[in-house]
């Protein structure tokens, strides 16, 4: 939430307005977040009576009859806008169905509309109400490793324009987020991997105790879901429960100086240099955590070319990231990429790199010099070495797929099928009834059902 102190002035020719926007939010653990007996969601919409909920239709099929009953207990009336939203669906389309349900729910001023899923649907619903009457409050519940441990921490919101990641969005704070690990007991490990490499960010750039942490426990967060299952003994999730506090509390004090972005020399850029072009330049995007393992482990060669850090670290890190699964190279990640994404990122840090990179593991430093020819060489290095490492440095569950983004039907992208594009196998999809007609998973019917088809209304 926010309060702004302002004053204005007379000058000579005319008026100096100078104003201070105060941002307060609060996030809190709880396990069990809609648990009957666990009040302090419900406590948010007591005054209200009811809630506008906008979620994933994987959690809700998930989830969602623990949702309603959890509002039931408490006497709250919900109302759920399901949603398919992935790399691809993350548009300003996506966005204005959010707003549809917004309008025909009659939010009121100051009213919190409540977000639950990952990261990108945060980001998509969080724009929705940074839009809607210019700010409408929010109330965030990120349910996978990415949503919980780096999208909860930023105030950033955004869709995606063409094959630009987050080219439109706002700068939007949520009232509340709520932090619920046990979500993860039904997370793909895909996407535990897909999490797990941004706490290799932080802690590379920033926290060496958890790096040592995930160092140590690499494989068994993975396999345990951060200690969420199959952890008799308890040890993992002691483990996890410090790197994920000590993970976002460390981001958090990165992040909250610089909320609006005003410093673009930023710790938490590690891995986002290159990333945000080439993790859309495959037909199937890459997992948003794989793009940035590539970016950070190209640029910990970059560093260590520069003596940045030792040879040591550098393979210490290297590893890291293929004990995880995670990508460290793709074959779209060459020359001709490396040379666009350069481009664009300079335009979105005011014309320097400001490439951040370990120097050492634990702290970083950040590189403005840095030529075509040498980024061109450390990127001839870097392949070099991935013959070293399994599947030539290519990560597991690299790319998207139906538990992030892939909801498709007869190889077409749902929000294609929603405005009657036509499949590969040159038939011609319109409407509900066709769809209906080629045999859907449950999951899609129950939202066709419902009358959403990626968040549209009949």
């Amino acid at each position: 939430m926010s309060d702004l102190k302002a004053s204005v002035v007379e000058t000579q020719n005319g008026f100096h307005v100078e104003g201070y926007e105060k941002i307060e939010y609060d996030f809190t653990f709880l396990d069990g977040v809609f648990n009957p007996q666990n009040k302090q969601l419900a406590d948010c919409y007591e005054r209200w009576g009811r809630a506008l909920a906008v979620m994933d239709l994987n959690i809700y099929n998930l989830y969602g009859e623990q949702m309603q009953k959890y509002f039931d207990h408490h006497k709250l009336e919900l109302k759920i806008h399901k949603t398919m939203i992935g790399e691809k669906a993350k548009s300003m389309d996506t966005l204005l169905s959010i707003v549809d349900s917004m309008t025909d729910f009659g939010i009121i001023r100051k009213e919190p509309v409540l977000v639950v899923g990952g990261g990108l649907v945060t980001d998509v619903a969080g724009f929705a109400c940074a839009a809607y009457r210019r700010n409408t409050n929010f109330i965030r519940i990120p349910t996978t490793v990415i949503g919980l441990i780096d999208a909860s921490v930023s105030i950033k919101v955004a869709v995606n324009y063409g094959n630009y990641k987050n080219r439109l969005g706002a700068y939007h704070a949520p009232m509340h987020t709520f932090l619920d690990f046990t979500f993860l007991k039904t997370l793909p490990e895909g996407q535990v991997r897909n999490g797990f490499a941004e706490l290799i960010k932080i802690s590379t750039c920033g926290h060496l105790r958890t790096f040592d942490l995930l160092d140590q426990y690499c494989e068994r967060l993975i396999a345990t879901k951060f200690g969420r299952v199959d952890d008799e003994s308890g040890e993992v999730r002691k483990a996890a429960d410090e790197i994920n506090r000590s993970g976002i509390y460390e981001m958090l004090k990165l992040e909250t100086p610089n909320l609006h972005e005003i410093g673009l020399d930023r710790v938490i850029a590690y891995g986002h240099t290159w990333s945000p072009l080439h993790e859309l330049t495959p037909d199937v995007p890459l997992r948003h955590g794989h793009a940035i393992s590539i970016d950070m482990a190209y640029s910990a060669t970059l560093a260590n070319g520069r003596k940045l850090i030792s040879d040591e670290e550098h393979h210490r890190l290297l590893n890291l990231f293929s004990r995880a699964g995670l990508s460290m190279d793709h074959v779209d990640f060459n020359e001709e990429v490396l040379a666009k994404a350069t481009a664009a990122i300079l335009k979105t840090r005011d014309g320097k790199l400001r490439a951040a990179v370990p120097n050492p593991i634990g702290s970083c430093v950040f590189l403005n010099d840095v030529t075509a020819e040498e980024m061109n060489a450390a990127l001839r290095r870097h392949k070099e070495m991935m013959k070293e490492y399994p599947r030539n440095g290519e990560g597991l569950d690299a790319f998207v797929d139906s538990s992030d983004t892939g909801y498709t039907l007869n190889d077409v992208p749902v929000e294609a099928l929603t405005k009657g594009q036509p499949s590969t196998n040159g038939t011609h999809t319109n409407g509900i009834a066709q769809k209906m007609a080629n045999g859907l998973p449950n999951g899609l019917k129950e939202v066709l059902a419902n009358g959403y088809e990626n968040g549209y209304k009949n």
